[in-house]
């Protein structure tokens, strides 16, 4: 992989901010990509006089194209296999700077958890170099390690490593492992890798030491996508204490590649407008709890208090719950099971784990389709399975549907079981709803693009909510609680889109504020 000069001088420019020695050790041995990683390893180097390049035999360097980050001469416990480019570029980059003494972008409560970690946790992320997804998790874990000796986290390009990927017969990434074992699959933010290690550890909680307390908050907004991010900022601006409690800003907008439907914005994508999400944020004295999820909320009478994953409470007088919405699952029997090992609900991570193969989308609305047409210039074929009799997406790209001759629609299809043969998906079963038939189509794998459920769950009977778990709102986005208000995906309101959650963002956060000067 060779940088060109433009992306060198923007390495040139962060790396000025190194306050420790960084050397990249790289293991000895041969291997077709070895001296193209040593060359990408040698331009990264020559940015910064405070970065080293050294080739030398290590334990924890398990191939020749494996090399571990030291700082200042001590083990990082972060490793790369293969040559981190395309999106996990940035991962090398942020690990040498938060190696070579930047901060890191861990919630304080979260390092405090991490630091109390006394027994030895090797974690391994298997990544494709085209998944957007997988650095979120490569940082994340990296970060544990940059934290606590007992920790390693190493990434793995799946791509230049297939026999350790048919071996654990991994069809979707990140597949991250921990001690040897099957740890996480998929699309999992920071707060849900949290939520695994308490799940394993209980302990962690009592053990870490407790985070401090913050005082007496007027709004605590949960959610940091357009409609929490609203809510927030428009709470600011009328001088208000506000917190918001996120697993990450931007929600599931992070996950969108291309959005053109934004009024005043053209065109720009997911991760692009999450960014800006987190500037605009920044500008004002919010304080923000991020990588964090809530375990439960207890209402009150003038005062409500939300618990967060990590054992912590924060108390206010206004709640915002903007906390949107994930994938739908199918809830059939062999979808759930295979999940990373040949279902998948994100076609731009995992679509080229499926290269010359046969796969099913299920649903026929702007994603299915949208799903579709990406997958046909990967697959072998695409079979697009819509429930209704016809397709639900936009005119313009059910037109896009015909002009490729790999792709068939099947309508009024429900989906009935996902099955295997030797640990790998082999075919879809389906009820034709015209007339009852049941169809066994044989394939490899199977992408859901259902649409969304609400992120509610945690509520429990706290607020009013819908048989779909969506939060009952009226006008001005109250709840049937004083003092609780909700906007965006996750509420009632009509019309999943961006720039509609952005507006009941704000409504909610000026309902909070009406509500607070009137008490």
């Amino acid at each position: 992989m060779q940088l060109d000069q433009a992306m060198l001088d923007a390495v040139r420019q962060h790396m000025n901010i190194l306050n420790r020695d960084i050397t990249l050790v790289l293991a000895p041995g041969a291997h077709e990509k070895r001296d193209e990683l040593k060359t990408f390893l040698a331009q990264i180097v020559a940015t910064s006089p405070r970065l080293h390049l050294e080739e030398a035999a290590d334990p924890t360097l398990a191939t020749p194209i494996s090399f571990t980050l030291r700082a200042d001469g001590t083990d990082t416990g972060i490793i790369f296999t293969g040559i981190p480019g395309g999106h996990e570029f940035t991962s090398l980059i942020l690990a040498i700077l938060q190696a070579g003494g930047s901060a890191l972008k861990l919630d304080d409560s979260i390092q405090a958890l991490i630091r109390s970690i006394q027994q030895p946790l090797h974690f391994t992320t298997y990544i494709s170099l085209s998944c957007h997804n997988c650095p979120d998790v490569v940082q994340t874990l990296n970060q544990f390690a940059l934290l606590n000796p007992h920790i390693r986290s190493e990434m793995i390009d799946g791509g230049l490593f297939q026999e350790e990927i048919e071996a654990h017969n991994i069809q979707g990434v990140p597949a991250v492992y921990l001690n040897g074992e099957s740890f996480a699959n998929g699309k999992i933010d920071t707060a849900r890798l949290v939520e695994k290690l308490l799940e394993q550890h209980p302990g962690l909680a009592q053990s870490a030491a407790p985070a401090q307390a913050l005082p007496l908050q007027d709004v605590v907004v949960i959610g940091g996508g357009p409609a929490g991010s609203s809510a927030a900022i428009y709470a600011a601006r009328k001088g208000l204490s506000v917190t918001v409690v996120a697993d990450r800003i931007g929600g599931q907008v992070k996950d969108t590649m291309d959005i053109e439907n934004l009024i005043s914005v053209p065109k720009t994508t997911g991760p692009e407008l999450a960014g800006k999400l987190h500037s605009h944020l920044a500008a004002y004295p919010i304080t923000i709890r991020e990588n964090l999820s809530v375990k439960s909320i207890a209402t009150g009478d003038k005062i409500h208090k939300i618990t967060l994953n990590t054992g912590e409470t924060i108390e206010t007088r206004t709640l915002i719950v903007a906390s949107g919405a994930k994938w739908r699952e199918l809830g059939i029997p062999g979808e759930k099971e295979n999940i990373g090992n040949g279902v998948a609900f994100c076609p731009h991570c995992d679509g080229p784990f499926f290269k010359n193969k046969d796969i099913a989308v299920i649903g026929g609305g702007n994603s299915g389709v949208e799903a579709a047409l990406d997958l046909a210039g990967i697959v072998k074929s695409v079979t697009l399975m819509e429930f209704m009799p016809e397709l639900k997406a936009d005119k313009v790209l059910v037109e896009q549907l015909g002009k490729r001759d790999n792709i068939r629609v099947i309508t009024n299809a429900a989906a009935q079981e996902i099955a295997t043969e030797g640990g790998k998906v082999s075919h879809i079963r389906y009820t034709d709803r015209t007339d009852g038939a049941v169809h066994d189509l044989p394939l490899q794998g199977v992408f859901v693009q259902i649409g969304l459920v609400p992120n509610s769950d945690f509520l429990g009977d706290a607020v009013e909510r819908t048989r779909f778990g969506e939060i009952v709102i009226n006008a001005k986005g109250e709840t049937n609680v004083s003092g609780i208000f909700a906007a965006g995906d996750v509420t009632t309101v009509p019309y999943k889109q961006i720039i509609v959650a952005m507006g009941e963002g704000a409504k909610a956060a000026l309902s909070a504020f009406d509500y607070l000067i009137r008490q």
